[in-house]
């Protein structure tokens, strides 16, 4: 009799454990989909310099990665950079071609990366935290790279650093 009611404690939690898992399958799909339309929503309103609509996208304390190693922007700071970019009515346009997101075991927070593609500037890759704020998805950190063949990247590096150096202040005189 105890071996009965163990086969059907075991019988039940493994439905129960089955329910549970295929509704937060159910959600992520739906999750993924969101997540897929606020970042075509995002490109979309970066290309019409909408920056309401543009900035809307990001948490509270979003940042944003841009492609040179000082762009490192907190919201307020990027807030004011895509206030003036976008001033004269024109963003940027970035078209994704791929995408894959996955999500944390609490379904509250996703990752992502896309590579896209600009006319004018070549490849990127786009890569971010998403993280749930009531019933939608905001971005809290975004980070856009340039994307560099293998077979290109020591000249590139080369042209990279000597940059980098250009850039750099002069040493210090050492009174010598």
């Amino acid at each position: 009799m105890m071996n009965r009611y163990r086969m059907l404690a075991t019988v039940a939690l493994t439905l129960m454990a089955g329910l549970l898992t295929w509704g937060i399958h159910a959600d992520t799909a739906a999750d993924e989909q969101s997540i897929h339309r606020l970042l075509d929503d995002f490109h979309a309103a970066a290309a019409a310099a909408d920056q309401q609509r543009y900035l809307d996208h990001f948490a509270d304390k979003g940042v944003f990665m841009g492609t040179d190693d000082w762009e490192r922007w907190p919201l307020d700071d990027f807030r004011q950079y895509v206030t003036q970019r976008f001033a004269g009515g024109v963003g940027w346009s970035y078209r994704p071609e791929n995408r894959y997101v996955a999500f944390a075991d609490s379904n509250n927070t996703a990752w992502f990366d896309e590579i896209m593609v600009s006319e004018r500037w070549g490849r990127f890759r786009g890569t971010g935290v998403l993280v749930r704020q009531g019933d939608e998805w905001k971005i809290a950190h975004y980070s856009l790279t340039i994307l560099i063949p293998n077979e290109s990247f020591a000249p590139i590096s080369k042209l990279a650093t000597s940059g980098f150096e250009a850039r750099a202040l002069p040493a210090p005189d050492s009174g010598s």
